[in-house]
């Protein structure tokens, strides 16, 4: 092909941005199209794990990571009543030695920033509604709401689990309510030494936990808190909420957890949807990315991370395959589905292992920590390893052509 690849991106957000950011280093013309007016603060924490620290160093925001982020030692498991630590998994010594790159807390706000701050901003378009995709020729084309048209060698849907896209490519099946209501909510540190602490626990309860880490430099503390529930009857899937409810959904929890829910501010509710893993994500000259993809449970910090890897991978077989993008969305596939769909049904059974309703349900569970960290402190916990040796940056499409950001051979995938 003589000229650039033309690629629309369908969706703003992290995983979007990281794949516009990837396309454009690799010397693509990549627009970005996002629906809402201006990129503002959204969510709050964001576990960078291994795996995703590498693609961000490739991009070359290593620096930026260092200065926004924060580094936690350990993940410590603790018992919702009595507090009693069940497991802790060694992660700011650990993590750089076994899988080749750190493990940060970011605020999601600072993750989107960076990587919109590396693509073009004359290659974004604001208040961009994607009403419509089509195959046509050899073309893809995105229809938006003013009656503009985006015609492109590769239309890529990532906007989402609510996703337009895959709606038009594969039909409008709804996600499934997974019976699971996530509170988010965040604590200025400020002078309160007391609420910093150096790692990031995890209470485990009868159908529900509990996650607290410091993000933004230690400057805020980011709660996740996780209830059962039967259904979601809200018409959206994300309401405001207050502290009173998350005290009220926690009440009999451990005095010091409570004592952290009570200064909890900002707190909002999501109702957590996900799908089954799909068989395929492409049709014609188009496909999906991250959680129009994949949607999946928070229970292995991995949404952000999936949808990076997907991002890094697909700009690079587009630039090694630019003649044939068929081929190209197919590497993409086979490289990417039998992960993400092992991380989407590992995250569902994890939320499962944290929220045994029984005493002696989880008496069994944490005397299985024990015996794992007996022999590898790393193999208790969040059991990860798989996820975070991952590298997507070492990726080569199988003709072996060369694409920008070669790793070194420090952070090539550790064997099994």
């Amino acid at each position: 092909m003589n000229r650039k690849l033309r690629i629309g991106v369908i969706g703003g957000g992290i995983g979007g941005a990281a794949l516009t950011a990837s396309l454009q280093q690799r010397g693509m013309e990549a627009h970005l199209f996002e629906r809402t007016a201006a990129y503002k603060e959204v969510g709050a924490g964001v576990q960078m794990t291994p795996n995703a620290v590498k693609i961000l160093k490739a991009l070359g925001l290593g620096d930026e990571l260092q200065r926004l982020g924060y580094l936690p030692q350990a993940i410590v498991g603790r018992n919702w009543r009595t507090g009693r630590e069940k497991f802790r998994t060694p992660l700011s010594d650990a993590c750089p030695q076994l899988f080749g790159a750190e493990f940060y807390h970011l605020h999601r706000a600072d993750l989107l920033a960076m990587l919109v701050g590396l693509v073009d901003p004359r290659h974004i378009t604001h208040n961009a509604r994607c009403m419509a995709v089509l195959n046509q020729d050899e073309a893809a084309v995105a229809r938006f709401d003013d009656g503009q048209e985006f015609e492109a060698d590769v239309i890529v849907g990532a906007d989402g689990v609510h996703s337009v896209v895959r709606d038009a490519l594969f039909g409008g099946d709804a996600p499934r309510f997974t019976g699971h209501i996530c509170w988010r909510a965040s604590i200025p540190l400020g002078e309160r030494p007391d609420f910093i602490s150096p790692v990031s626990a995890v209470w485990l309860g009868p159908n529900g936990h509990v996650v607290t880490y410091a993000i933004s430099g230690g400057r805020l503390l980011n709660i996740v808190a996780v209830s059962e529930a039967a259904d979601w009857q809200e018409s959206s899937w994300h309401l405001p909420s207050n502290r009173d409810e998350l005290m009220r959904t926690f009440s009999g929890w451990h005095p010091e957890l409570l004592r952290i829910l009570s200064c909890a501010q900002n707190v909002l509710k999501w109702g957590l949807f996900d799908r089954d893993p799909m068989r395929h994500w492409s049709r014609g000259r188009i496909t999906l990315l991250g959680d129009a993809a994949h949607p999946m449970l928070p229970f292995l910090a991995q949404g952000a991370a999936m949808a990076m890897e997907d991002g890094y991978v697909l700009a690079c077989v587009l630039a090694a395959n630019a003649g044939d993008i068929p081929e190209a969305l197919r590497l993409y596939e086979a490289e990417r589905l039998p992960r993400t769909s092992r991380v989407q049904l590992t995250a569902r059974e994890r939320g499962k292992i944290y929220h045994l309703p029984t005493p002696w349900q989880q008496f069994r569970r944490d005397f299985s920590y024990k015996l794992k960290a007996m022999m590898n402190p790393n193999a208790s916990g969040l059991e990860a390893n798989w996820v975070f040796s991952y590298d997507a940056t070492a990726f080569r499409p199988p003709d072996g052509a060369a694409t920008r950001g070669e790793p070194s051979e420090e952070t090539r995938p550790i064997p099994g």
